[in-house]
């Protein structure tokens, strides 16, 4: 028998198709994590850091979207990778370190092998509670993240085997204060900034005398990206920031994370990020 195309076996294979799109979108997706490598010039870098490894995890989101099981499996696929530096660019948590997940951080953290060199974060701006503006919402998370052996720069800066690193709390939250740290920053000084929103790259802040990398997240990739055309819903002003490295054009470079977590759970050609960058001397 000739097989032909009629109106109820188009309807039902476009059906199927739909069904299957949305499941892959909601259910694997979201889950299916990929690691980026990418090798990040530094000034000035000291020879001793040449060729180690700083791994970067973002929007982690965790609390009733994310669960803790899935972040800390993602923890134990990034501890595989054995680098020696781990950062985290805000976002931790969905609100806030609260009710049923009030140990999340402690859960995931568990699972992170401790790397040489430290593992450093900053907060993002749903660190700061439902409204992003709760500061003892935000000192919450950063205590957690202490206990678990994190160290949270909140308008601040380290030194680690001759890189600094530096971080702010995030551009949204009445606590953001690049005006304590980012002058201070020497263009001679190997220098790598976390800063969760990249929209603040763009703003009237006194970067100094900065020449670096900044890293970020906040944009999740967009979470969904048609083919061919940007994402339609990105948190940022400038809609160039969408994933991946970027040249500022006066000395400073960004990388934007996609991020382990969702806001919604939902993922189209955007998969879920952990980025291990490869620090090279420039």
């Amino acid at each position: 028998m000739k097989w032909r195309l009629t109106r109820r076996r188009f309807l039902m294979g476009s059906a199927g198709a739909a069904l299957g799109v949305g499941l892959y979108t909601w259910r694997i997706e979201p889950r299916w994590v990929t690691v980026v490598r990418h090798d990040m010039p530094v000034r000035n870098l000291p020879p001793e850091l040449n060729g180690k490894t700083l791994a970067q995890v973002s929007d982690l989101h965790s609390g009733a979207r994310v669960d803790a099981d899935y972040l800390a499996a993602c923890m134990r696929d990034l501890s595989a990778l054995r680098p020696d530096i781990v950062v985290v660019t805000g976002d931790v948590t969905d609100h806030g370190a609260v009710g049923a997940h009030a140990h999340d951080i402690e859960t995931i953290f568990a699972a992170l092998d401790p790397p040489p060199l430290g593992t450093f974060a900053v907060l993002g701006n749903h660190d700061f509670g439902t409204a992003w503006s709760d500061l003892g919402a935000g000192a919450e998370v950063a205590a957690q993240l202490s206990s678990a052996g994190v160290t949270v720069l909140r308008n601040e800066s380290r030194v680690v085997a001759g890189l600094r690193i530096a971080g702010v709390d995030d551009y949204w939250c009445p606590n953001f204060k690049p005006e304590a740290v980012f002058p201070r920053l020497d263009a001679d000084e190997p220098t790598v900034v976390l800063c969760h929103n990249p929209d603040a790259a763009d703003r009237p802040v006194d970067w100094g005398r900065f020449r670096g990398w900044i890293l970020s997240g906040h944009t999740h990739g967009g979470q969904c990206k048609p083919p061919f055309l940007p994402p339609p819903l990105l948190p940022v002003a400038n809609k160039r920031y969408t994933a991946g490295a970027f040249d500022l054009g006066d000395g400073r470079s960004m990388y934007i994370n996609r991020g382990l977590g969702h806001t919604l759970r939902v993922r189209f050609n955007v998969r879920p990020e952990i980025t291990l960058h490869r620090l090279v001397r420039a």
